[in-house]
């Protein structure tokens, strides 16, 4: 299986990276010249090792952020080498403060998100809902309902792999020796943020890229609203496997011993900043036309200004008081210490940000080249559109879908609104047809000590696979006016 995985991804990684920069189009022959010189050729082969490395990170144990980072570097070395001996290295300098930008704009806006994230978590909301949940007195059919449709509602806003992980460890702690159930409980889950995911720019970092990049079509441009145009087709998508796993729970009350939870003070307040913060930057790209991430920067000052007043009217708790407390309080109590918000933005997941990094630089690098410039004509104009996206997304059960999203901006073809968010759409939910096809699915295997496994999904795939196609053709039924 890593075998099969490491060949299609040689394939793909040979074939996608194109890019339709104007930068690229001028310096015509010398990115030519590179592509058929033994530094272009170097080039592609250290990014396809980097991307090797990063799909054997379970057995490696290196983190995913390190060979791309090392990639992108070597790349552009080559670059700056090739192009200075042909006179041409200020185009290659206007074009990677090009590709730092568009990552910069998309890092700084995951970063508000993730502080935020990191902050319902210290306020306990998180720990809260799974107490909520766990102590409901639920049948297992139930449970695996409400966990999947929570996870479902969730994903938009916590992103896929945050949600699965919160959900999925409620799955894991209240019957841990339930092999049948835990295994049934963390797909649907799997597939529950993934779908979920899809039809939200918050949702999944291939959505936030694209939202992000301002994408022109014939019909205007790509708006947050829009990709809302895929909530149907992404419950479909969560369901016809849910229903199907339905058949097949097993049967009886759930007696779980889960310790209630009360969320801190100030958790409320900091669930509706993080709302505002969401609408501020709506407002900056819908209104305003001005680039999203100046809003979400400013609706980070909110939770900063709303820190400061925590900080200033804390009041510690003695030591042992504050559990004890925590279950006797009708409302949110404090923590032992004061709030605060740097800390938070220390906890972000930086790896998946440097990851991002090299990826985006490797990608640019390669797209300056000119690697294969025919392939958008192949797959886009050849292929079609639909049957290319749809492709793409099937390839995400195996390839990581942040690289082939960075791949098709990279060619951005000439797509309609409808072939936009299919794209969007295949990429995000073709991860849930493997195990390994997405972040959240992995996570949960990490966790589940050996009860959700690649062979428990892989059982499961065929059902996956069709709601992939139903879910594709409800979208290309049900917004046939955006195409």
């Amino acid at each position: 299986m890593r075998i099969t995985r490491t060949f299609r991804l040689l394939t793909l990684t040979a074939l996608l990276p194109v890019s339709s920069s104007t930068l690229a189009m001028e310096s015509g022959q010398v990115t030519l010249q590179m592509a058929s010189h033994w530094s272009g050729y170097l080039a592609l082969a250290i990014f396809a090792l980097a991307i090797i490395l990063v799909s054997l990170e379970e057995y490696t144990e290196i983190s995913k952020s390190k060979p791309v980072m090392l990639s992108a570097g070597i790349i552009w070395i080559l670059i700056g080498w090739f192009s200075t001996h042909n006179g041409t290295s200020h185009l290659a300098e206007l074009e990677i403060r090009r590709s730092l930008l568009q990552y910069t704009e998309l890092m700084l806006l995951m970063l508000v998100v993730m502080t935020y994230i990191n902050a319902l978590g210290e306020r306990r909301v998180f720990k809260a809902l799974r107490g909520w949940l766990c102590n409901h007195g639920l049948t297992y059919r139930r449970l695996f309902w409400s966990s999947g449709i929570v996870t479902f509602l969730l994903s938009p806003f916590l992103d896929n792999l945050a949600s699965a992980l919160l959900v999925g460890a409620l799955i894991l702690v209240i019957e841990p020796d339930n092999r049948r159930f835990i295994s049934l409980g963390c797909l649907n889950v799997v597939i529950a943020a993934n779908a979920g995911g899809a039809f939200s720019p918050f949702g999944d970092i291939t959505t936030l890229m694209v939202w992000q990049q301002n994408i022109q079509t014939s019909s205007g441009s790509l708006e947050f609203w829009n990709f809302f145009n895929l909530f149907v087709p992404s419950l479909i998508n969560f369901l016809i496997p849910a229903c199907a796993m339905h058949l097949v729970l097993p049967k009886g009350q759930i007696n779980p011993t889960c310790t209630p939870t009360r969320m801190l003070r100030g958790a409320r307040r900091i669930i509706l900043l993080f709302f505002c913060a969401i609408a501020t930057a709506v407002f900056f790209r819908g209104v305003l036309h001005l680039p999203a991430v100046i809003g979400m920067l400013t609706g980070l000052s909110y939770l900063q200004i709303f820190g400061y007043y925590l900080k200033k009217t804390h009041q510690p708790q003695e030591e042992g008081v504050e559990d004890a407390e925590q279950l006797a309080s009708p409302v949110p109590i404090d923590s032992k210490n004061p709030f605060d918000i740097f800390v938070r933005v220390a906890r972000v997941e930086w790896d998946t940000l440097l990851f991002i990094y090299g990826v985006a630089l490797s990608v640019g690098g390669l797209g300056y080249i000119g690697y294969l410039a025919s392939a958008s004509d192949i797959m886009y104009s050849q292929w079609g559109a639909t049957a290319t996206n749809v492709t793409l997304g099937l390839s995400s059960a195996v390839l990581e879908n942040i690289p082939t999203m960075y791949s098709v901006l990279g060619m951005m073809p000439d797509m309609s609104q409808g072939e936009w968010l299919l794209a969007t759409f295949s990429i995000g939910t073709g991860g849930s047809l493997l195990a390994i096809g997405s972040a959240a699915g992995v996570a949960l295997m990490g966790q589940s000590n050996g009860q959700y496994t690649f062979f428990s999904h892989l059982k499961w795939t065929p059902v996956i696979l069709m709601a992939y196609f139903v879910s594709i053709f409800v979208h290309l039924w049900l917004n046939a006016h955006l195409f």
